[in-house]
């Protein structure tokens, strides 16, 4: 009879691991992925959206800068500029990880499925930045473009999620009747929340030329929270009220979601790891409603909406790495190809 085939070598690649470089990789792109974001929370407030050329403006706009390869010294320019380098280094990397996904790790479809759409959604979402700039930052657009942000950091997440070798193979945590489905619908609730808060900060519109403090639907509630001259969700007023007052519906909504989940978190203990994925969702939830109640309350302070959308962020994205966790990731089955030169060697 003849031996059986020689192991795989290579560190963590023995019974179908994924090796230390591509979870580095991964933990890196998370990182670059979440400074992105907060970047581009910087372009909103610093009036720099249309830094490297107006609505109209065509290639000169985008991908150049005001028809130069390097923008000048303009601030609003090196701003937009530094969230485009950004955002093409974070691009690279995804693809990056989709060759090494295909070319090392085949036989984890999750891995390989979910670092195809990164490496899709990210090429998509380029285009979509310049869609953003050539359509005058039009609401719609700007929280698109936030909405394909998060969904991008959630298949990163899986990713690292997926990767990890305590987790392939691992049995689900189980936090009994009703707590996965609440987990997804919590989940769903924050994501709606932070597209609904891309949205009215659309309406700011920082780029146009007579854009004032004041204008946008961010305001058009005064200084009024949770309430607007005296009512609570006075909806059908004007327009800017009603997309303003849908943000807030949207936060009350997942905030009883969330609050539902750490409940039954900290009481069925489904896991030591979900049960301290809940604490720090409780944490994050708490500050990000303060924070969003001083957006409110004080004068627009650009430190506060940049401090808003990364705590948003962070809740989407821990909220998520909770979800991960009550699903099984499944041991990587041997490719066909290899399984049929084994059972020929081993009969």
């Amino acid at each position: 009879m003849s031996a059986a085939p020689a192991a795989p070598t290579g560190e963590g690649r023995a019974g179908g691991g994924v090796d230390r470089s591509f979870r580095r990789l991964v933990g890196a792109t998370v990182i670059a992925t979440f400074a992105l974001i907060v970047v581009g929370g910087i372009v909103r407030v610093s009036d720099s959206g249309l830094g490297c050329g107006p609505a109209g403006s065509g290639l000169n706009g985008w991908p150049l800068c005001k028809g130069d390869v390097v923008p000048g010294l303009d601030l609003n320019a090196v701003v937009e500029y530094t969230h485009r380098a950004l955002a093409g280094v974070v691009g690279i990397m995804m693809i990056v990880l989709a060759v090494m996904a295909w070319r090392r790790y085949r036989e984890h479809r999750g891995i390989v499925c979910a670092a195809t759409g990164a490496a899709v959604l990210v090429i998509a979402q380029g285009l979509l930045g310049a869609a953003t700039v050539e359509g005058n930052l039009e609401e719609g657009l700007v929280a698109t473009h936030l909405a394909l942000a998060m969904v991008l950091l959630a298949l990163l997440l899986y990713i690292g999620h997926a990767s990890r070798p305590e987790a392939i193979g691992a049995p689900a945590a189980e936090g009994g009747r009703g707590f996965r489905p609440l987990a997804l619908v919590a989940s769903g609730a924050i994501f709606l929340t932070i597209v609904a808060g891309g949205y009215m900060a659309g309406t700011q519109n920082y780029g146009r030329a007579d854009y004032q403090v004041g204008d946008g639907a961010h305001h058009a509630c005064g200084k009024e929270f949770p309430t607007r001259n005296g009512e609570f969700l006075p909806f059908g007023q004007a327009r800017l009220v009603d997309i303003h007052l849908t943000h807030r519906v949207l936060m009350y909504l997942a905030t009883v979601l969330v609050l539902a989940l750490i409940v039954l978190a900290l009481r069925r203990r489904p896991s030591a790891g979900v049960v301290r994925y809940a604490w720090i969702v409780l944490g994050l939830l708490a500050l990000q409603l303060v924070v969003g109640a001083l957006n409110v309350w004080l004068d627009e302070y650009e430190l506060l909406i940049v401090g808003h959308l990364a705590l948003a962020t962070l809740l989407w994205g821990m909220l998520a790495t909770l979800a991960m966790a009550l699903y099984r990731v499944p041991s990587p089955g041997l490719e066909p190809s290899t399984r049929g030169r084994t059972e020929a060697v081993t009969a």
